[in-house]
């Protein structure tokens, strides 16, 4: 069983790998870099694929499936579950809305991708010729996987996104199965300790009352897909007595969600959170909300586009306000602009933001520590790969493993082929 790296290994973005035995291949994500232009992984001819397995919806992980789709002729297999691939299709097709110049597929290619869907269950043995797949839990997003992948007696474990603590929106990842020959493991927070959940959730909730309290508007800028319907179940746990408003695409991926509550860790609180919530359809309310004492939870979560732009221009502009930055701030984005300057852009100008800005620590992925209690849980003697972060993040962890565990690890280079 050979794996061939065909996307960013020592950066965050564009995941791809290829795995292959005798006359199969099996392609473990296929995501896109999204920066000014969008960035692609290394091309694979569909003909060599028989399957691409999505590890999540998040375009770093599903956002380059589509192109595999461009001629009439393709027979790959896609497989996922099934709130994957509505997720992937929403978010899919929001990116060709934004960046369709730079893409070479388009909306039809997305409808031919799902007609050569096949929806799998958690544990669910699937065959794909020699080969066997097998779906884990990850934490990270609704629907979300790590993959097994099993070809003569050899045992391959792909973390995609991964997250062992759970969340107020899901259970903790999955890891219970047998030896393992070939690990392949994010290294995104390898090198960094997370705030623990409870305390920035208690920070957060700290933050809003202050704000709401000075009669001021709070406004949470946040991914879509889990970041904002987590931040909506983490205000209702706490029995949060304000008004909580959700907009933008986030109100779609609510819809999607709903419909799968075997998917949630708990699908009665995640009900009560998202129906309670008053959900923005149009702009008479969406420029009337924000002069109320109330919470607006709206993506993008960089501040990139969408409604979030509106929201975080006229939130800026008193001090009574206040912006909570909950997800990840890419370099060069206007969320991290906001947060290291305090700056807004308006119209092609920079105007100093008013309003009070924090950051509070929510990622979807597992601290270092964490990523360490992964490896000792995981049995047998594998060769570790190390990805998904930035290149220190996954040198230094790869070097890190062999020291602690006596394991075979490198964080390999795009286009690397490691045999197993």
């Amino acid at each position: 069983m050979k794996v061939s790296v065909l996307g960013a290994a020592k950066e965050v973005g564009r995941s791809a790998f290829l795995v292959n035995s005798n006359s199969t291949g099996i392609l473990m994500d296929y995501g896109v870099l999204l920066k000014r232009e969008p960035i692609f992984p290394m091309h694979v001819r569909p003909k060599d694929v028989d399957a691409v397995v999505i590890t999540h919806a998040h375009l770093d992980h599903s956002g380059f499936v589509p192109s595999l789709f461009l001629s009439d002729s393709a027979a790959v297999q896609v497989l996922a579950t099934l709130p994957t691939f509505e997720l992937s299709q929403l978010l899919i097709e929001d990116m060709i809305k934004i960046s369709g110049f730079y893409l070479p597929f388009e909306y039809i290619d997305i409808s031919t991708m799902m007609k050569h869907s096949r929806n799998l269950q958690y544990k669910e043995t699937y065959k794909v010729n020699d080969m066997k797949i097998t779906l884990h839990e990850s934490g990270h997003v609704l629907g979300g996987a790590s993959i097994i992948v099993e070809h003569e007696g050899k045992r391959l474990f792909y973390t995609g996104d991964i997250n062992t603590r759970g969340s107020k929106l899901l259970r903790p990842a999955d890891l219970n199965f047998d030896d393992i020959d070939l690990m392949i493991i994010e290294s995104t927070y390898s090198q960094t300790e997370q705030m623990p959940r409870e305390d920035a959730e208690k920070e957060l909730l700290e933050f809003a009352y202050e704000v709401l309290d000075r009669n001021g508007t709070l406004f949470i800028p946040a991914f879509s897909v889990e970041r904002a319907q987590e931040i909506a179940c983490v205000l209702k746990s706490y029995n949060f007595r304000y008004k909580v408003v959700m907009d933008g695409m986030a109100v779609k991926a609510n819809q999607i969600m709903l419909k799968h509550p075997t998917f949630l860790k708990n699908a009665e609180v995640f009900k009560r959170a998202i129906n309670e919530a008053e959900w923005i359809t149009g702009w008479n309310r969406r420029k009337s909300v924000i002069r109320e004492p109330c919470v607006i939870i709206s993506p993008a979560g960089m501040l990139v586009g969408g409604s979030a732009v509106f929201y975080l221009q006229e939130i800026a502009k008193s001090e009574r306000n206040g912006v909570a930055m909950v997800s990840y701030q890419g370099e060069g984005t206007p969320g991290r602009t906001l947060l290291d300057r305090k700056v807004v852009n308006f119209d092609g100008r920079e105007r100093k933001c008013l309003a009070d800005v924090r950051r509070f620590e929510f990622s979807g992925h597992n601290s270092r520590s964490e990523l360490f209690e992964i490896l000792e849980h995981i049995r047998g003697n594998p060769k570790v790969l190390t990805v998904h972060g930035d290149g220190p993040s996954c040198t230094k962890f790869a070097e890190e493993i062999r020291v602690k565990f006596g394991f075979e690890s490198k964080a390999p280079n795009a286009g690397e082929v490691v045999e197993v």
